[in-house]
């Protein structure tokens, strides 16, 4: 007989001679004889000599041996449901553990579903009905489709066959009302077990961990040390998990004391856990000794110390910790590269997807895709994103709801809102965040009519908004001007959608009421905050201050902004801009001179333009860029030619103390934005548009110079600042000069 862990064909004799003392001689030797080898296949095609072998020789009418190769078809390692489900229907009265074995089978496979069927065939077709090994099989099916109505029916059903109060029975329910959300539930059940075991402890503590309860988890614990109840691993990565999302480093410590106390089994889950607890709570060198430590590592080890160090935003020691990776997995990769990008740090990100893409043998996945669309919307890179998009198309990966929103977000983000608005109109299902992004996109291309109606939209569709989409909603108003509309929406939010306002919600009111001129207004919407206005309500408030030249509510506003933030740079710079725009010098020198001195520095103006996949970068009167002599010869032409054409600079934007007027000419003639734009003049040809990136609000006078770029070289130029986009065409902006 060959040897089975070669997983060969099995050496069968075709006609067995029994009377051979080497062979079974009775019905039962037979049978055990065929068990055994049941028992050592390795492979389907092995189990299937031996079903072979069963058929000639007639055991496969013995009712055990039957069940017993159809379980092993069913559940083992290399088990086929489809050759088991023949298997079965070849069964002439299959037994209540054969019935069970395929309800497991369907209820652990892709299609749960499946043993409800079965289910109701063995409740109609057989002689049996469910008992306590069929029901938690049913129940698991329901928590995998999260039917809540599917599990409460069994939930009856296993009521009304006296099972309702099985241990089994019961902590499957456990696990089916937390997958289905209806954690009161749960708790019922949980109660009504008179013995509990540490199964029942475990689901309920799983279960608060995975449904955002993490505290409800911990007290849960300690009332099961209160009686005396002894943890498994289980419970310990349960607990471990809690004590990260509450990032509780005292409590996460006190349980790596009762795992080593107790003598819990630490296997490699377990240690895994441990290390994410340090990590998540911040203690990177209790974190490092467990590493250290540990004879065993994973990939997920190795991850969870690579995120440690992001996390802390060490980037070289993450870096270091992805090399020394014996496999990088994907896991790892997209582990780094989100740590740059939700760090601000997008070109950083890009950066390590360029070198993810020249990897062999490692396959980019949605978290990746997402990632890195989130890193292109931040620094505009639009033909990066454009190749995202192919990439997703070619290899057929599927747009679900975060691909989805990332794509809408990154074209909308880059400029390209008919793009954004084609991937939103090809998806048939859109979940709130898609919704919420395209109404994001609208918004900050001042469409704020479309906005609003997209909203409306959304709500026929039966999506109901949340927060984000009414920050969206009022972000279209404020740089549209609706203020009525945004007002009513505000006064619903509560009444009629069921969602508080926050403190972001309320930013978004004052911005609105501001950027129309309405600051008093403004003042007493604040006065009148059920809750304590925080720092971005008074940075809403003091930059529509600006814009509208009121220097005394401008520098009550910063005063209470900095009495929150006494290290703001944006505040000192913003009422420093209110005080050169009304021509008080010295308060503007004082003002500077206090940022001097407490170390304070300006964020400088930087504009970045993507050339050829790749972002071109520019300070304000920047000489780094290995084309800059062109640049700036670019740039002086078109001056001349814009003052040719009646252009004259608009000196009310220089907001720096310079007394001679040539100078100031020259300081408004070196802002970022306009060498970015020459830096496209001379790298692009029409019709190609100038996309141009901002991190600033956008000056009156380069607002102006890029209205007259627009007509004179008939160009379309593309510009986001800070706040919104400005699209130029023809000597017209899309903004209509209200931003």
């Amino acid at each position: 007989m060959a040897s089975f862990s070669t997983a060969q064909p099995l050496s069968l004799p075709r006609h067995p001679n029994f009377s051979n003392p080497s062979q079974p001689t009775t019905n039962n030797e037979r049978s055990r004889y065929t068990i055994s080898l049941i028992d050592r296949c390795s492979d389907i095609r092995q189990l299937k000599q031996v079903h072979a072998q069963m058929v000639r020789t007639g055991l496969f009418d013995d009712p055990y041996s039957a069940s017993k190769l159809f379980a092993i078809a069913a559940l083992s390692p290399f088990a086929s449901l489809d050759y088991a489900c023949k298997v079965f229907d070849q069964i002439p009265q299959p037994n209540s553990f054969t019935w069970n074995t395929l309800i497991r089978a369907y209820a652990s496979g892709p299609d749960p579903v499946g043993s409800i069927l079965v289910f109701l065939d063995m409740v109609s077709d057989s002689q049996y009905g469910p008992n306590k090994f069929t029901f938690p099989f049913l129940i698991k099916a329901a928590a995998e489709v999260s039917s809540l109505s599917l599990g409460q029916s069994l939930h009856g059903m296993a009521i009304k066959a006296a099972l309702g109060c099985d241990i089994f029975v019961a902590n499957s329910l456990i696990h089916c009302y937390f997958s289905c959300g209806d954690l009161d539930s749960a708790c019922k059940v949980f109660t009504t077990i008179q013995e509990k075991d540490v199964v029942s402890w475990n689901s309920m503590i799983t279960g608060f961990v995975h449904k955002g309860s993490p505290d409800k988890a911990l007290e849960l614990f300690k009332k099961m040390e209160s009686e005396d109840v002894k943890a498994s691993h289980v419970t310990m990565v349960g607990v471990l998990s809690a004590c990260a999302k509450l990032r509780n480093l005292d409590f996460g410590k006190r349980v790596c004391s009762y795992i080593e106390e107790n003598r819990v089994n630490v296997n490699l889950t377990l240690a895994n856990a441990m290390l994410d607890m340090y990590t998540k709570c911040g203690s990177i060198e209790d974190a490092k000794r467990l590493f250290d430590t540990m004879e065993e590592r994973d990939n997920v080890t190795w991850t969870t110390m690579l995120d440690g160090y992001a996390i802390l935003e060490d980037y070289e020691a993450a870096r270091e910790v992805l090399n020394s990776m014996p496999k990088k997995d994907i896991v790892a990769w997209n582990a780094l590269i989100s740590a740059y990008e939700q760090n601000g740090k997008p070109n950083e990100a890009l950066l390590v997807f360029h070198e993810l893409q020249l990897q062999k043998n490692v396959k980019l996945n949605q978290i990746t895709l997402v990632s890195t669309l989130s890193a292109c919307a931040q620094v505009g890179a639009l033909e990066l994103g454009r190749w995202i998009h192919s990439y997703i198309k070619k290899h057929g990966i599927r747009l679900n709801f975060y691909v989805t929103s990332a794509l809408i977000h990154m074209y909308a983000k880059c400029g390209d809102l008919e793009k954004a608005r084609e991937v939103f109109t090809c998806v048939e299902k859109r979940d709130v965040f898609a919704w919420s992004a395209m109404i994001g996109g609208l918004a900050m291309h001042g469409c704020g009519n479309e906005a609003l109606d997209m909203f409306y939209k959304m709500q026929e569709a039966n999506v109901k908004p949340n927060g984000v989409t009414f920050t969206n909603v009022f972000c279209a108003c404020s740089h549209s001007g609706l203020v009525d509309e945004a007002e009513s929406l505000f006064q619903k939010m509560e009444s009629t959608y069921g969602i508080v306002p926050e403190d972001k919600h309320y930013a978004c009111i004052v911005d609105v009421l501001g950027r129309s001129g309405y600051l008093e207004k403004a003042a007493k919407f604040i006065e009148a905050m059920p809750i304590p206005p925080s720092a971005s309500v008074w940075g809403a408030l003091l930059g529509a201050c600006k814009i509208h030249a009121n220097l005394s509510l401008a520098e009550m506003a910063c005063t209470r902004l900095l009495e929150l933030e006494p290290r703001n740079d944006g505040a000192h710079v913003l009422l420093s801009n209110i005080y050169a725009k009304s021509g008080k010098w010295e308060s503007v020198s004082e003002l500077r001179k206090h940022m001097r001195v407490t170390g304070l520095k300006k964020e400088p103006g930087c504009s970045s333009i993507e050339i050829d996949g790749m972002i071109h970068e520019f300070l304000s009167g920047d000489n780094e860029h290995p084309m800059c002599e062109k640049v700036y010869g670019k740039l002086n032409e078109v001056m001349e030619r814009l003052k040719a054409n009646g252009y004259e600079p608009e000196m009310s934007q220089v907001l720096q103390i310079i007394d001679e007027e040539e100078m100031k000419e020259q300081s408004l003639k070196l802002h970022s934005e306009k060498l970015a734009i020459c830096y496209g003049l001379i790298s692009t040809e029409a019709p190609k548009a100038i996309r141009v990136i901002k991190n600033l609000r956008v000056c009156g006078d380069c607002h102006s110079v890029a209205k007259l770029i627009s007509q004179l070289y008939d160009r379309e130029i593309i510009v986001r600042d800070r706040y919104r986009f400005h699209h130029f065409r023809n000597g017209q902006c899309s903004c209509n000069d209200f931003w």
